[in-house]
């Protein structure tokens, strides 16, 4: 596998590391010599000087005979574009990092689409969906976008008042849009069919449009369970990502800010929500905040120092639970001792992510669920292969479920009638056990 990594600053190199141990063919391309001068005498990459938006350069680096070129510069604009050009030249599969959530947000524009870029990856999002991944005793737990943000994998716990406890599946009128696709428990996990049903305890995995997810998580959901409270020092793109998805996870969320602007700003965006303008390092402003009562307390700053020394204060005043965002490896080994119970690393974050674009065959991405008992497929749909032979219906599935089709711009959730056509992308949720017997359908025979 042939990998281009644009960029060879702090997440570059770490990106390059972890290709380089995976044995992948790797290029790194930057505009300081420096930069790639230090990278060339850790690991053995090849390496091209000059700028990604700059077609000779990525001619030179050997994009178009790429399997995947990953733009993860400083620069938001410069990845988009380079990863854009990297994609009309011939690479298989490009990846653009931002910073800037704007270039996320679909409301307004789809920036991805415009530049015919198959991913947009924010490492403050990756992260703070790991921090929610941790808090997930709540229930809901989102777990990842798919097929250009179309389509979301939602976990959730099953509370034991919950609605939808002992009810088969064929008489919970769920939209059309969202499926059941897992069902785990102590004793079971199975890709549920029309008569079976959740019981309380039960993870369950609902796959669909994001919207109508969130119409479906009521009947899942502790009716008589006091909502978790939960305080997020850090008003930043971590902090307030991480507040979006706690929002939906029904959580008593207050954010400590020191910037008054930034206040403001998450104050007019997050509308249940509790923004407080305070010191996270003084701690006169971490007791007025009630810290000690809360049930989980989040450091996520800038700055690994103030969320570790901010991180024990709050253990001090009570806080059961800790979880904080350090960047830097050389605190791993104190952490634990502090009484810091979860540390995530965004480095780490954007490794997994990474992780799952570089399997080989049909399989553009992959992300566990369900304990790794089973995984979500993005899958690209060739000519000539099984799949696309018969209608959805009549395809041998084993333990396995079409969740969603990308066809050209548009997403859905299929029917039994509808068939899989080559150039599509499906998303698939594939049981751990029947995994290559699901691959064998996407697969070219001689």
């Amino acid at each position: 596998m042939n990998v281009v990594v644009l960029g060879a600053g702090t997440v570059g190199q770490a990106v390059a590391q972890l290709l380089c141990d995976r044995n992948i063919n790797v290029c790194v391309v930057d505009l300081l010599g420096d930069h790639l001068e230090r990278i060339e005498e850790r690991l053995d990459v090849r390496t091209v000087t000059g700028s990604g938006c700059d077609s000779a350069t990525l001619f030179q680096a050997g994009v178009q005979v790429a399997d995947l070129v990953l733009a993860v510069t400083s620069l938001d604009e410069t990845n988009l574009v380079s990863a854009s050009v990297a994609k009309k030249m011939g690479a298989q599969r490009c990846v653009a990092r931002v910073f800037n959530p704007i270039f996320r947000d679909k409301s307004t524009f789809d920036y991805q689409s415009h530049f015919a870029i198959d991913r947009v990856i924010s490492l403050e999002h990756l992260t703070a969906l790991e921090l929610a991944k941790q808090i997930r005793s709540s229930a809901v737990l989102a777990v990842e976008n798919f097929v250009r943000g179309g389509i979301e994998v939602q976990g959730i716990t099953v509370g034991a008042d919950a609605r939808a406890v002992g009810v088969p599946m064929n008489r919970l009128s769920l939209p059309p849009t969202v499926r059941v696709g897992l069902i785990s428990g102590q004793n079971r996990c199975i890709i549920p069919g029309a008569n079976d049903a959740a019981d309380a305890g039960d993870q369950v995995t609902l796959i669909g449009a994001q919207k109508n997810i969130d119409e479906v998580l009521p009947l899942f959901e502790e009716r008589s369970s006091a909502r978790m409270r939960v305080v997020i020092a850090g008003g930043g793109e971590i902090g307030l990502n991480l507040a979006r998805l706690l929002e939906r996870m029904r959580c008593s969320i207050t954010i400590l800010e020191s910037d008054v602007e930034r206040c403001e700003y998450i104050a007019e965006l997050l509308t249940r929500t509790t923004v407080l303008h305070a010191d996270i390092k003084s701690l006169a402003d971490l007791e007025e905040a009630r810290v000690g009562s809360a049930d989980v307390f989040v450091a996520c700053t800038g700055r690994d120092e103030e969320n570790i020394v901010c991180g024990v204060e709050a253990k001090q005043l009570g806080c059961p639970r800790l979880l904080t965002v350090v960047r830097s490896p050389d605190y791993a080994n104190v952490l634990e001792r502090l009484g810091i119970d979860v540390a995530v690393s965004p480095r780490q974050a954007m490794a997994r992510q990474i992780m799952g674009m570089v399997a080989t065959g049909p399989i553009l991405e992959r992300s566990p669920v369900a304990g790794d008992s089973a995984e979500i497929w993005e899958v690209a749909v060739r000519r000539d292969v099984q799949a696309t032979r018969a209608p959805l219906r009549d395809l041998v599935l084993p333990d396995s479920l079409v969740a969603a089709i990308e066809r050209g711009e548009y997403v859905k959730v299929p029917g039994a009638d509808d068939q899989l056509q080559p150039g599509d992308t499906a998303v698939m949720l594939v049981h751990k056990n029947s995994q290559q017997a699901i691959l064998d359908l996407f697969e070219k025979t001689d």
